[in-house]
């Protein structure tokens, strides 16, 4: 079915993307997933090409574009299992905060080389004890003068080892409640004395990013590096939640299609009992209902990204999606993989790495069971 989200220029741009994902990240991923990071020159190189903050203003050296530039982008580099990179994370995540609340001197400072690939971002929120339930951080940043002293610790950082600067989320009121008020973000880059990078962590799944333990001990930034208000951390975060969910779900189907695509291939191909396993009506069945989901799901994440192009609330439609379309990429590359048989679980097939890759998609950014609670809340279901 043919998508309509992007014209003809979009389409070029995508053609921009797969060649450099085809030359330049498609050959390092299992040098990537082996030694579980990406390489920097690969993050300059993508900077040089235009592909980090697509949709950043050209002010900073982005190119100028929408949220639809940056979605090719994450398309392009979940078709070649190119997560490593975790490009997502850097240009759709983390670099929207410092364009949105960053002051001029914080801009000027860090966004042009987040965008030349020179500068690695990260966003340190979940904690050992506060995972999807924010507002349970322990992480102090106390007044001192001109600086906050930082103190605490944060788990399952993306970019942990790599990145160069990190919105830490802290508590700025020692003496709020637990809660939405006295939370604040402050940018931490990763050479500030106090700044200790701890264990990359071993994953199950998308092996080649790196994913650390962080941790913040008497770590003084100055009171210039608070991004936005004080105070105002927890709004922040909700404000610009929508989008990291539509990138996931963005993401979550272009890797359906791949799984999919592959699959298809496959059993086109393996024989058993003297015929193409796709000859048996199982996999027919199978195969057809999976298809059918991919392309139900995708006509709504291409709405939701006009809708998120023009400025509308979607929080619970992109909440829906974001559980529906992980929830689908699980199920769809477990039933790809047992069509593959034996060879499945081999990790020289890509549905392999497929498979333990989905495994996370239904946890980050707000766990599955949580986007359900926000669904409900916003169908006036709150149990009062």
């Amino acid at each position: 079915m043919r998508r309509t989200i992007f014209d003809d220029d979009h389409e070029l741009f995508r053609e921009q993307v797969r060649r450099f994902v085809e030359a330049e990240v498609a050959p390092r991923v299992a040098e990537w997933n082996a030694a579980g990071t990406s390489d920097r020159e690969t993050w300059r190189k993508a900077g040089a090409a235009g592909l980090l903050g697509a949709g950043a203003p050209e002010e900073y050296g982005g190119s100028g574009g929408t949220f639809l530039h940056d979605a090719i982008v994450i398309e392009e580099f979940a078709r070649a299992r190119g997560h490593a990179m975790m490009m997502s994370l850097h240009s759709d995540i983390c670099l929207p905060y410092l364009l949105h609340y960053g002051t001029p001197e914080q801009k000027e400072r860090w966004a042009p080389g987040a965008i030349r690939g020179e500068v690695l971002l990260g966003i340190a929120m979940t904690e050992p004890e506060a995972g999807s339930d924010l507002q349970a951080i322990q992480t102090r940043a106390v007044r001192d003068g001109d600086d906050y002293v930082i103190n605490g610790s944060k788990t399952f950082i993306s970019n942990g080892q790599i990145g160069d600067l990190f919105i830490v989320v802290v508590k700025t009121d020692p003496d709020a409640r637990p809660g939405r008020k006295g939370m604040s973000l402050v940018l931490v880059p990763a050479d500030t004395p106090g700044f200790v990078r701890g264990r990359k962590l071993d994953k199950l799944g998308l092996r080649g990013q790196d994913t650390s333990e962080l941790f913040f001990e008497d770590c003084r930034v100055p009171v210039e590096y608070l991004l936005g208000d004080e105070g105002r951390g927890f709004y922040m975060l909700m404000e610009q939640l929508q989008q990291e969910r539509l990138s996931i779900a963005v993401g979550a189907m272009a890797s359906c299609r791949r799984a999919l695509e592959d699959t298809l291939a496959y059993v086109k191909e393996r024989r058993a009992f003297g015929q193409p396993i796709a000859a048996f009506q199982n996999t027919q069945f199978k195969l057809a209902e999976l298809a059918t989901e991919v392309e139900l799901g995708q006509v709504f994440v291409d709405q939701l990204t006009a809708a998120h192009v023009r400025g509308d609330d979607v929080v619970t439609e992109v909440s829906m999606a974001k559980w529906w379309t992980t929830d689908l990429q699980k199920r769809l590359t477990a039933e790809c993989l047992q069509l593959h048989g034996g060879y499945g679980f081999m990790r020289e097939y890509p549905i392999s790495e497929d498979y333990a890759d989905a495994a996370v998609q239904s946890i980050y950014a707000g766990t599955n069971e949580i986007m359900k609670v926000i669904i409900a809340r916003r169908l006036g279901l709150d149990a009062d």
